[in-house]
Order: C-alpha cells, then structure tokens, then sequence
C-alpha cells in the first residue's frame, strides 16, 4: 500500500482530534427514501420528514428508528431502521487503535461516526389499502 500526503493528512487530524470516524465519516449520512409507487410523504420517529418519494435526509448516523411512509390509498408502511457499526465505521474504530487511542475511540462510539443506518436506501412497495379497493368494487 502506497503512503500518501492524504493518508498523512487523516493520520494528523486523527491524532490531534482523536476520533478517526468522526473526522472521516462525519456523524450524519445522506439517508434515501424510495416508494413504489412514487409521491408518499416521509416521517421518522426522531422528527425528520420528507413530503414526497424518491427522497433523502442528512440524519445523524447514531440513532436507531421507525420510517413511515404514507400515500393516500395505500396501507401505511413502518421500516425499522438500525444503527451499526459497519465497515467504514469499523474501519474507523481501527484507525482509533493505531492513533487516536482510547480518547478518539470513546468520542467516535458517543457521537455514532462509526454507525451506518440500514437498510439505507429505504425501499417500499406500497399495497392498496382495502378500503380503496372495497370502495372499488361497489356496483352503483
């Protein structure tokens, strides 16, 4: 592996701030939305929203919680979404080994720099609600 002015570069900041994930990975990630079919509005149980599918937020990485996705004449759709440690969050722990110490690794496991949420991107496939449908099959 080649050493780099980059690598010396996150080495240094790693060392003086001590929480390599914090400072690579940052502690919010863009997290996306998807619904099939598209146009449902977007909340999440720690007060995000969004008001129509395709979507995407900037939510901190290091909190579990519940998507719901609504559209008029659909069922209502309740993601639970994790927050873990995945790889570049372990990646960054690693790096707290080598240089950051103990310091840097207490900070990136309080602030969630080395969580990812899954499943990220969300995806629903909307079903008609039976309401709708009941509605439907009425003969006039």
């Amino acid at each position: 592996m080649k050493f780099g002015l980059s690598h010396a570069v996150m080495i240094t900041a790693c060392s003086m701030l001590g929480a390599c994930a914090t400072v690579t990975r940052g502690t919010h990630t863009n997290f996306a939305v998807e619904s099939d079919p598209p146009g449902a509005a977007v909340s999440t149980t720690t007060g995000f929203s969004c008001p129509s599918t395709p979507c995407q937020l900037k939510l901190p990485r290091k909190e579990a919680f519940d998507v719901t996705v609504t559209k008029a004449g659909y069922e209502t759709e309740v993601v639970h979404v994790a927050s873990k440690v995945q790889g570049g969050g372990a990646a960054g722990f690693a790096g707290n080994a080598v240089v950051g110490g103990l310091i840097g690794a207490a900070i990136d496991g309080s602030d969630g720099a080395m969580k990812d949420l899954v499943p990220n991107p969300v995806k629903v496939k909307l079903q008609p609600s039976s309401v709708a449908s009941a509605s439907s099959d009425v003969v006039h």
